[in-house]
């Protein structure tokens, strides 16, 4: 064939040896996946969270793949640091029976709620969040934040669930044993819209452990690698992680991979069921 093109043999072996097999074009394009997943998260997500997301986008690739391409990458998620428990123990005299009994699902969302309080450090002084979850879903439904601990704090996060209709009627909310969830305030909120109070053992962080767990993914996955100046700078972050990252954006395995939000909208708006698990 080079002698009928008039065509240097070298130039033959040279485009033999630089042809790309199947095998080595799969794993160059499978690569360029894993890269803007990783990238689109900031380099929170490890191998795990990046396959999530993968499959639900329709990439068939395996777990193990996944993280032998980021290792050869050094393409490492951010490490976690410390979590620190912020419950101030109330009367014991106060408290509610647990309803939840570490039973961390439900089958409708709006009926089993769980919520926690977290510190937030800004220049400025302390910031304090309040949350509000879904636990059909793990949807973040109700949020607030102050620079104050008091009962309106939870109450405020609780408002944003209902006025959002995330809040079914004798719905479960499950706390720790805090002040703010055993006070006069709180009682009358829960009574007045219905809503059934549900408390752990005190010390247990197990007890609450989706609420715990959502505090731990904001502060190592977020929170830690920032510094903020005003509460007004960590508010406008913090509400983006809740709202777009975690909500919206983050899958979850609760979901199946699917993030919290696209669940709560198949299940509550096209009545669509969850994808089987892989």
């Amino acid at each position: 064939m080079c002698r009928q093109l008039d065509v240097p043999r070298a130039s033959y072996y040279r485009w033999l040896e630089s042809k790309e097999t199947p095998t080595a074009n799969r794993h160059r394009e499978l690569t360029e996946h894993v890269r803007t997943v990783f990238d689109s998260s900031d380099g929170i997500f490890g191998h795990r969270m990046v396959h999530a997301k993968l499959a639900v986008a329709g990439t068939e690739v395996s777990v193990g793949t996944v993280a032998s391409i980021m290792a050869e990458n050094g393409w490492v998620a951010m490490r976690m640091r410390a979590f620190k428990r912020t419950t101030i123990p109330s009367d014991p005299d106060k408290v509610f029976a647990d309803l939840i009994g570490r039973d961390f699902t439900s089958d409708t969302p709006g009926t089993r709620l769980v919520g926690d309080i977290t510190y937030l450090r800004t220049d400025q002084g302390w910031l304090y969040l309040a949350t509000v979850i879904d636990l059909c879903t793990r949807m973040v439904i109700g949020w607030a934040m102050a620079d104050h601990m008091r009962a309106s704090l939870v109450t405020g996060a609780l408002k944003m669930a209902r006025d959002r209709g995330h809040l079914q009627p004798d719905a479960i909310f499950h706390s720790d044993r805090g002040t703010q969830y055993t006070s006069r305030e709180m009682g009358a909120w829960c009574t007045g819209n219905d809503l059934r109070q549900s408390m752990g053992a005190p010390g247990v962080c197990w007890d609450n452990a989706v609420a715990e767990s959502l505090f731990s993914s904001l502060k190592n996955e977020f929170y830690h690698h920032h510094r903020f100046t005003t509460r007004q700078d960590a508010r406008r972050a913090t509400m983006h992680y809740i709202e777009v990252f975690n909500n919206r954006w983050r899958p979850h395995s609760n979901n199946n991979g699917l993030p919290p939000a696209t669940a709560m909208a198949n299940l509550t708006t096209a009545n669509q069921p969850l994808p089987a698990a892989a």
